[in-house]
C-alpha cells in the first residue's frame, strides 16, 4: 500500500472522530473570524460611521461568548486529535506484533530489538502525528484562505502584494521536499542502529567483559551516536531553514501591508474598521504558509517512516500495517482465553515422516528425519554440536518452516505445527529459557489462570520448592529482566515449571538439564518420571537423561546416524561410542 491509501486506511478506522475534527475547523475559523468583524465595528463606530446598531456592551458580550466558544471548539478538537493519534498508534502496533507473532517463533524477527523498537516509537509516532497535523494544517489553510478573501474584499491588490511571498514559499518546500524525506531516512537510520546496539551491548555483557572489550564497545557507541547527532542535526537544520522562511513570508508580508496600507488609509478610500480588519486579517493569514510547508514535509516524513515500518511486515498482506480490529485503549481487556484438556487432544503416537529444513544461504539443517513417538514413550535425541537437534525440534514444533515432511497426530495430518503443538497438546521449554521482569510466579503462569493451575505441583516437579523458599518474598520475588536474579540453573528449573504447569500430553525439552548439577537432574527425571503417561521429546548428551531413554536418535550433519536402545548403540553406533566417552 502507498502512502495515501496507508492514510486512508487510518483514517477510515476512526472516521467518525476524524470527520468531526474537521468539521470542528468550520466553527473554529467562523470564531477566529468574528473578533475581527467586531473590531471594525468598534473602530467604525469610534470614528462615527458605525455599520450596524449593535451597542458597545453587546459587542463586548459578543466578543466574551466567542472567546469561550472558541475554548470549547479548541479543545474539543484537541480532545479528537489525541484520541484519533493513540487509536492510529495503538492499531499500528498491534498489528506489527501480531503479524511478528505469526511468523515461525525462530525466525521472527528480520531486525534486532533495538531497531524494532526505535521503529515502533519513532516511525509510529511519525504517522500518527501526520493525522493530527493534517487537520490542523488543513484547518490553517482554510482560515488563511478566508483571510485572503476578506483583505481581497477590503484591498485586492495590496491582498495580492501579501500572498505573493507565502506563495513563494510554499512552492519551496515543494521543491525541497525530496531532501528533507532524504534527511528523515537517514535520522530514523542512524537513530535505528544506536537503539540496536544498546540492545545488542546490554544482553552481551559477560560477552564483553570477557573479552576485555568495554573500551572498544564504548568507543563503537561514540561513533553511531555520533553519527546519528549528525542526521538530526542535519534533518533539524533543514527543517528550521525551511520553517524560518514560511514564518517570516508572513512578517515581510504584515511589513509590506503596512507600508501599503498607510497611503491607502490616508487617501480616505479606508475607514478605520476596515483599516483594523485588514490588519486582523493577516493575523489569520500568517499560519498559511507554514501550514502549507508542513503539510509537504511531514508528507514526506510520513513517506521515509512507512517505508520502514512496511518493512517489519513484508511478507504480510498488503494492508497488515493498518489491518482494522479492536485495540482496547478504553474499557476492561479481553480477558485471556484458557484451552482446558479435552479427549481429543490426548497423544497416542505421533509420527514424523521425512521432515526436512535448510537454513537459508547455508547447508546447514535437517534432511529426511523420521521419528516415531508413543504414549508415556522417553525419546532422547542426541549428536554433537552443530549436528540438527535444536533445529530438529523447532521444525517439528513450527518454530522453523518445514520445506518436506509429514507430522501425524493419531493419524491425522497436523497442516499447521505452530499452532497446534501448542498447551494442552504440546509444552516447550527452549536451550535457552526467556523470562520475564515479573515475579517468580507471574513467569511461571505466564498468563495461566491460577485457580487451574497446580503451581506447587509443577514447583515440585522442577525440584525448585526448596529455591523458591530462599526468595526474599518467594513466588512473589521479582526476578529481574531476562530472569538476572537467578541462577542458570533456576531459570532453567523456573522454565521447566511453566511447562509441567501446563499438564500437556507431549513435553519437549531443548537441553534442559545443561545448566543442573547432578543430583538435582537425577531428581527432575525421577519425577518426571512419576507423573502417569507422559510422553517426553528430550534433546541432551547429558548421561542421566540418556540412561532413562526407552529410546535414542544419534543425528550426524542433520540426517539419524542410528537410533535405538542406549545399549544397542554403545555396542554398534561409534557416533554414540564416542558422545558417551565425552570426545565429541
Amino acid at each position: 500500500m502507498n502512502t495515501r491509501q496507508t492514510l486512508w486506511r487510518l483514517m477510515r478506522y476512526r472516521l467518525g472522530p476524524y470527520l468531526l475534527a474537521w468539521f470542528l475547523h468550520i466553527p473554529r475559523s467562523v470564531v477566529i473570524l468574528i473578533p475581527g468583524l467586531i473590531t471594525r465595528e468598534y473602530f467604525n463606530r469610534l470614528a462615527g460611521v458605525p455599520q450596524t446598531s449593535l451597542g458597545v456592551w453587546q459587542l463586548i458580550g459578543m466578543l466574551v461568548l466567542v472567546t469561550l466558544g472558541r475554548l470549547v471548539v479548541n479543545s474539543s478538537s484537541d480532545a479528537l486529535n489525541v484520541t484519533i493519534y493513540n487509536y492510529a498508534s495503538a492499531l499500528m502496533r498491534k498489528n506489527i506484533f501480531s503479524h511478528i507473532l505469526r511468523r515461525p517463533g525462530a525466525q521472527a524477527l528480520f531486525f534486532s530489538p533495538g531497531e524494532l523498537v526505535s521503529r515502533l516509537e519513532g516511525d509510529v509516532e511519525v504517522l500518527g502525528s501526520y493525522l493530527w497535523d493534517t487537520g490542523w494544517s488543513l484547518g490553517s489553510i482554510a482560515l488563511g484562505l478566508a483571510g485572503i478573501a476578506v483583505m481581497m474584499s477590503i484591498q485586492p491588490l495590496v491582498a495580492l502584494v501579501v500572498v505573493l511571498p507565502m506563495l513563494i514559499v510554499i512552492s519551496g518546500t515543494i521543491l525541497a521536499s525530496a531532501r528533507i524525506e532524504a534527511y528523515r531516512k537517514a535520522t530514523r537510520a542512524s537513530a535505528g542502529q544506536v537503539s540496536s546496539f544498546i540492545g545488542e551491548t546490554f544482553g552481551a555483557v559477560q560477552a564483553i567483559q570477557v573479552a576485555t572489550a568495554e573500551i572498544p564497545v564504548i568507543d563503537h557507541f561514540r561513533r553511531l551516536n555520533a553519527a546519528r547527532r549528525k542526521a538530526a542535526l542535519q534533518e533539524r537544520l533543514f527543517g528550521v531553514v525551511v520553517q524560518s522562511f514560511a514564518n517570516n513570508s508572513g512578517d515581510l508580508g504584515t511589513a509590506a501591508l503596512l507600508l501599503l496600507l498607510g497611503g491607502v488609509f490616508r487617501s480616505g478610500n479606508l475607514t478605520p474598521g476596515d483599516y483594523a480588519l485588514f490588519i486582523y486579517a493577516i493575523f489569520m493569514v500568517t499560519n498559511l504558509p507554514y501550514a502549507g510547508s508542513s503539510l509537504v514535509s511531514g508528507y514526506k516524513q510520513v513517506n521515509a517512516s512507512l517505508e520502514r515500518l512496511n518493512s517489519l511486515v513484508a511478507d504480510g498482506p498488503a494492508d497488515t500495517l493498518v489491518r482494522p480490529g479492536p485495540v482496547y485503549l478504553r474499557g476492561a481487556l479481553p480477558a485471556v482465553i484458557y484451552h482446558a484438556k479435552t479427549a481429543q487432544d490426548r497423544l497416542e503416537h505421533l509420527v514424523v515422516t521425512g521432515l526436512s529444513y535448510r537454513y537459508p544461504g547455508a547447508h546447514r539443517g535437517i534432511s529426511d528425519i523420521s521419528l516415531r513417538l508413543e504414549r508415556g514413550s522417553f525419546t532422547v535425541i542426541t549428536g554433537r554440536i552443530g549436528c540438527g537437534k535444536t533445529t530438529l525440534v523447532r521444525t517439528l514444533l513450527g518454530l522453523l518452516p518445514q520445506e518436506a515432511g509429514e507430522i501425524r497426530w493419531n493419524g491425522q495430518m497436523v497442516a499447521d505445527p505452530a499452532t497446534f503443538f501448542v498447551p494442552p497438546r504440546c509444552a516447550y521449554t527452549p536451550q535457552v529459557p526467556r523470562l520475564f521482569s515479573e515475579t517468580l510466579q507471574e513467569n511461571i503462569l505466564l498468563g495461566l489462570p491460577q485457580e487451574v493451575a497446580d503451581l506447587p505441583a509443577a514447583i515440585h516437579a522442577a525440584v525448585m520448592e526448596q529455591d523458591v523458599e530462599t526468595l526474599e518474598n518467594g513466588l512473589a520475588t521479582p526476578i529481574g529482566p531476562k530472569g538476572v536474579k537467578l541462577s542458570g540453573g533456576q531459570i532453567q528449573r523456573a522454565a521447566a515449571a511453566r511447562m509441567f504447569i501446563r499438564d500437556a500430553e507431549l513435553l519437549v525439552f531443548d537441553d534442559l538439564s545443561s545448566a543442573l548439577d547432578v543430583q538435582t537432574e537425577r531428581i527432575l527425571w525421577q519425577r518426571l518420571f512419576e507423573r502417569r503417561e507422559v510422553t517426553s521429546l528430550v534433546v541432551s548428551h547429558r548421561h542421566a537423561a540418556l540412561r532413562h531413554a526407552d529410546h535414542v536418535i544419534v543425528l550426524k550433519d542433520g540426517q539419524v546416524e542410528a537410533e535405538g536402545t542406549l545399549e544397542e548403540l554403545l555396542e554398534n553406533c561409534a557416533e554414540m561410542q564416542r558422545l558417551w566417552k565425552g570426545e565429541l
